[in-house]
């Protein structure tokens, strides 16, 4: 497997080079803050590259605009060493030490780890609930509880977000403290503050980094789109949903006193197909163009990764809104054992695979807003 040394020598050091390159030729400085932000750290320690790295979107336009790309002697590729400096930084900063390993950048590990999760959440449910539960026919609310009680649902994702929210919390705080500058910015007071939480969030909201200074990414090749940052859109906003979808839910059911399964055009049900929708296309829209890109600014020892997780998001989605169409049917209570086990994966898996860049990058975000 290819689990990532946080230390890896030589990343450092081949990201430091090129960045050296890049602040004194200046000439995609328009294309995304990295360059400004690169200008303002000129010294590149490690932590430096630890920000830039994950400041980058990888939108990849700098690689085609580059004189000095491969094959000049320089050999530039700035997205492939950020990429494999971020990758890095998710495991310096990552907790608990011991589960380093966890961060298999073939995806392989994270894949597998996923796949049992789902298969021994289902065979569990189909061991412990009765045949004629399980493929029984459940209507009106509470049916769901009757297949899987509330209490195993409700322990489960509590203990597993809970844990993954935790040890993705700390890794953040590791990360703003390394990487905060040698020399704090001067005359930032509470409204400058603000105004720079401001910018961050928006830059975050809009992936404004993934714009390529304007045109778009370089989704394939050196010709400019805008189709990356609207897959990705479709997934964050459909991801967001469903979490309000889940938020709703849980307030109808502990303060209204009204447990699922909800009516279709109730606000929960809405969210949630609406959200679900948007995952869907949104990780199908980045397999379809993950097997059309250049691989040229990829980082590939940790490409898999990438793909393993859009395809978790994917299954989390598919499987949530088939539950829902088939939530009437003998179909409910296996498909339901599923989209649990799915779910139960994505939460084990949070800390250790990709999805921990939104925390980082939110942070990256703020540090330059800051500064």
């Amino acid at each position: 497997m290819g689990s990532v040394d946080p230390d890896k020598p030589g990343v450092a050091a081949e990201t430091r080079r090129q960045l050296a390159i890049c602040n004194i030729c200046n000439y995609c400085n328009g294309l995304c803050a990295v360059f400004g932000a690169a200008e303002r750290r000129h010294r590149l320690t490690d932590s430096d590259l630890d920000q830039l790295a994950n400041l980058c979107h990888h939108c990849r336009s700098c690689l085609y605009d580059c004189q000095y790309a491969p094959a000049h002697a320089f050999a530039v590729n700035l997205p492939r060493a950020l990429a494999r400096q971020r990758w890095q930084s998710y495991a310096r900063y990552a907790w608990p030490r011991a589960l380093v390993g966890a961060l298999d950048g073939s995806g392989l590990g994270p894949g597998l780890l996923a796949a049992a999760v789902v298969l021994a959440f289902t065979l569990a449910v189909v061991l412990a609930v009765p045949a004629a539960t399980l493929f029984g026919v459940h209507t009106g609310p509470g049916a769901f509880y009757r297949v899987v009680p509330f209490g195993v649902m409700s322990a489960g994702a509590m203990l597993s977000l809970g844990f993954a929210l935790l040890a993705i919390g700390i890794g953040v705080r590791r990360f703003w403290q390394a990487t905060a500058p040698a020399q704090r910015a001067v005359g930032q007071g509470g409204r400058g503050t603000a105004a720079a939480v401001g910018r961050a969030v928006l830059d975050l909201l809009t992936l404004k980094n993934q714009s390529g200074g304007g045109p778009g990414c370089a989704d394939r090749d050196h010709r400019p789109s805008r189709l990356r940052r609207r897959f990705h859109h479709a997934l964050f906003y459909g991801f967001l949903l469903c979490l309000a979808a889940t938020t709703v839910a849980a307030g109808r059911h502990h303060l209204l006193g009204q447990p699922a399964p909800y009516p279709l055009l109730s606000a929960p049900v809405l969210l949630g197909t609406a959200g679900g929708i948007g995952m869907v296309i949104g990780c199908l829209g980045l397999l379809w163009l993950r097997r059309r890109e250049d691989p040229a600014p990829t980082d590939p020892a940790s490409r898999g990764a990438d793909v393993a997780l859009t395809w978790l998001l994917l299954a989390v989605a598919a499987t949530g809104l088939a539950l829902l169409a088939l939530r009437g049917t003998a179909a409910m209570g296996l498909l339901l054992a599923v989209h649990l086990g799915t779910v139960l994966a994505l939460f084990v898996l949070l800390p250790y695979t990709k999805m921990v860049h939104g925390a980082y990058r939110a942070a990256a975000l703020l540090r330059d807003a800051l500064q």
